[in-house]
């Protein structure tokens, strides 16, 4: 159904003004109101864009792989490119852990830390098992499986990365070394444990003997460092202060991880640098 359009009626002539004037005034007005409610809604635009109340998107949260690896084990050259292919993620903070009980036979692992043995067998203890082997992977601080098994490794991380956050960190750097601040995103967020970790890309390692003699592996975020920042309570956001690294070791960076308890689910995770 069509509408025929009306004229608006013609506008009365003030008294003693010609009509050409009148209509020649109503346009310039008309224009100048037109211009003035364009300039309006560019400028409500743009403070719209730059409200604050405006929501942002978020990083995806980091899921937590622990591979525990050894310079000393033939088995796990495989495990140590998957962690390397795994650590290019952006949603995936890998982290390469070296333990010492292979280094009797034959090559002493320049990364093993006995702490990282520590940490591998209070994970075996939490879980009940009799012993601890390697490459083993442990993914966000719950699920175990050989570290060279692909599929399983990335159907847990995959898993892993869609269950919900119960808090998130951010670390950012001050004058006087690193601040870290935690903040709950759920009512009566679980507590946990706070750990710093330090890690490094060194160069493309040749290992001359053992069981790997011959061989050259590239490693990925090895771990320097592990060490208690504090606890979090889950009640509140709270800021904590941790040191700068020290050094300029190749591809450094650092990791803050929250766990519920000394090896238990990771509740969050940040990480600064590569």
């Amino acid at each position: 159904m069509r509408v025929r359009s009306r004229r608006p009626d013609r506008p009365e002539a003030a008294p003693g003004a010609a009509p050409g004037g009148v209509l020649r005034a109503i346009r310039r007005a008309a224009g100048a109101a037109l211009a003035c409610a364009l300039a309006s809604a560019l400028v409500v635009a743009a403070v719209a864009a730059l409200a604050p109340g405006r929501a942002e998107e978020r990083a995806a949260p980091l899921t937590v792989v622990e591979l525990f690896t050894s310079q000393g084990c033939s088995s796990c050259p495989p495990a140590d490119e998957l962690l390397a292919e795994l650590a290019q993620r952006a949603d995936v903070l890998a982290l390469s852990l070296h333990v010492d009980y292979w280094d009797y036979l034959g090559w002493k692992d320049a990364f093993a830390m006995p702490a990282f043995t520590k940490r591998q067998v209070a994970y075996g203890e939490a879980a009940g098992a009799r012993s601890v082997y390697t490459p083993q992977i442990i993914v966000q601080g719950d699920a175990r499986m050989v570290g060279s098994h692909r599929d399983k490794v990335l159907a847990a991380v995959a898993a892993a990365a869609a269950q919900p956050r119960p808090a998130e960190i951010s670390i950012r750097e001050t004058d006087e070394g690193l601040e870290v601040r935690v903040r709950p995103l759920v009512e009566s967020a679980p507590g946990g444990v706070l750990w710093f970790v330090t890690f490094h890309t060194p160069e493309p390692v040749l290992i001359p003997k053992g069981e790997n003699a011959g061989r050259e592996v590239q490693y990925r975020n090895v771990a320097r460092s592990w060490m208690k920042l504090g606890r979090w309570d889950g009640a509140a956001e709270t800021v904590y202060a941790a040191p700068a690294p020290s050094g300029e070791a190749p591809g450094a960076g650092v990791a803050v991880i929250l766990q519920q308890g000394y090896v238990g689910p990771v509740l969050a995770a940040a990480r600064l640098g590569r």
